[in-house]
């Protein structure tokens, strides 16, 4: 039996996620030698990362408004029929102000309130970068760009590897899981939970996705169920998992389907002893329903044995090329309704200052209309939310939407003035990384954030 065929049985039998999972055990000792007295001291407090993947590329300066008079007219003319009414766009009033006036988008009332309350933030005109690029400098060619600029592959595998100069399967997300996995006392499953799915952003060196449904754990098929087919198929995996075989690929794949079976197990035992919660879950949202196991995975921390953990969720369908207006007022709905949800549910459970919630997507879309929709951009704007983002502000630099301004290339693409590193290394420093491993993280970091000036990147996290 080739090693080939070995590994491709092993995968059919159990998918790709729940065989290289039950491999996490086998990495302890790896993430263990990585640990550093910087992280010890941390001690046993939990933190969370959740990220939001806005899938396909979010119209974000429909999502973030000018709405005083003079810039909301600057606004109106370059966007034209994508314009959103200035009525109707709900006003925030951020801590921070250079005189303009900015709102939401009008599917957004929760998070207007969220973002008044001083539990969400956003970062304006954020986007891949190698090294800081004017418009002077991207017409001469002298800086460097991202590999496959406007490409949704090359976008997104970005924004969840934060390595524009190269294309590779490890995450940030991923090698921040590598540095403080040994934190964790659970070293049989991973810290890193995905309810979206195999992606990047979680794949580190040592380090890979568990993948969950929004019902739990996902196992083999009937194991342990009631019925008589399901009782024979129990008694006699369990005959085949505690036999020693003689053939050395054989007795590895058992062991890897016996590990993996008995983490579906203990993670499913731990997630159903969580009882319901008191905030309702909206119905039709898939978003909230993938927050909602989030929840219950958070509640179940101590019986798992976690005090750091990353989640992932993923919400599609953010390529709107064609009826803008009414799709993305849709999904904003959608995301607006979750977030609020979740925030309820974090506060319900006590934990809501040790839980980071954060948007990316894979660009922003131009700004004039194609018609009915709009194309593949640059810089945009994302939200974080939680009690420990500094809320009530947003950070970064709102940019002039006047098609004449020095970030406008291409007709309408805004060049970013954030890079994408800053706001990853805020999100890695409060998670506990030492400025001093931002980066082997961020391998770019240092072209925008000097890691030893002892302050944040940008300060939308209490990091230091």
């Amino acid at each position: 039996m080739s090693r080939r065929k070995f590994i491709g049985d092993s995968c059919a039998a159990l998918g790709y996620t729940t065989l290289f999972s039950s491999l996490i055990n086998l990495k302890a000792m790896a993430a263990s030698a990585m640990d550093n007295t910087s992280l010890i001291t941390l001690g046993g407090d939990y933190k969370a990362l959740v990220c939001v993947l806005l899938g396909g590329g979010n119209d974000s300066f429909n999502m973030l408004i000018p709405k005083g008079n003079t810039e909301y007219n600057e606004y109106a003319t370059t966007r034209s029929n994508l314009a959103i009414p200035q009525n109707d766009v709900l006003q925030i009033n951020p801590i921070t102000t250079d005189g303009r006036t900015f709102g939401l988008h009008p599917s957004m009332p929760d998070m207007q309130q969220l973002f008044e309350n001083g539990n969400l933030a956003f970062l304006s005109n954020v986007g891949t970068l190698i090294e800081p690029s004017s418009k002077t400098d991207l017409l001469n060619g002298v800086v460097k760009t991202p590999l496959g600029l406007f490409s949704h592959a090359d976008q997104i595998q970005q924004w969840q590897t934060g390595r524009p100069h190269e294309r590779t399967n490890t995450g940030w997300g991923g090698k921040i899981a590598d540095l403080v996995q040994s934190m964790n006392a659970n070293q049989n499953i991973s810290m890193n939970i995905s309810l979206g799915g195999s992606n990047i952003f979680q794949r580190g060196h040592d380090i890979i996705p568990y993948s969950i449904s929004n019902n739990g754990s996902i196992g083999i098929n009937g194991y342990g169920g009631s019925g008589q087919f399901n009782e024979l198929k129990t008694a006699a995996l369990n005959t085949m998992l505690e036999r020693d075989y003689q053939d050395i690929y054989k007795n590895a794949y058992k062991s890897t389907i016996k590990t993996s079976n008995e983490a579906n197990l203990e993670f499913q035992g731990a997630i159903d002893g969580i009882s319901d919660f008191s905030t309702i879950l909206p119905v039709y949202n898939n978003l909230a329903a993938q927050f909602r196991m989030v929840a219950k995975t958070i509640a179940s921390r101590d019986t798992l044995g976690f005090s750091r953990q990353i989640f992932f969720v993923d919400i599609g369908g953010w390529d709107h090329h064609d009826e803008l207006l009414i799709n993305q007022s849709n999904k904003l709905a959608e995301v607006n309704q979750a977030l609020k949800y979740f925030n309820d549910v974090m506060t319900e459970l006590n934990v809501n200052d040790c839980v980071t919630t954060f948007s990316i997507s894979d660009f922003a879309r131009t700004l004039t209309s194609n018609g009915n929709g709009t194309d593949h951009a640059w810089g945009g704007n994302t939200f974080m939310m939680g009690a420990a983002v500094n809320g009530k502000d947003i950070y970064g630099s709102f940019p002039s939407l006047d098609l004449n301004s020095d970030l406008m290339v291409d007709g309408s693409v805004i060049i970013p003035t954030t890079a994408a590193d800053l706001y990853m290394a805020e999100l890695a420093l409060w998670f506990g990384v030492p400025a001093s491993e931002l980066a082997t993280v961020l391998p770019n970091i240092s072209n925008f954030y000097d890691t030893a000036s002892g302050v944040a990147p940008l300060g939308f996290m209490n990091t230091l």
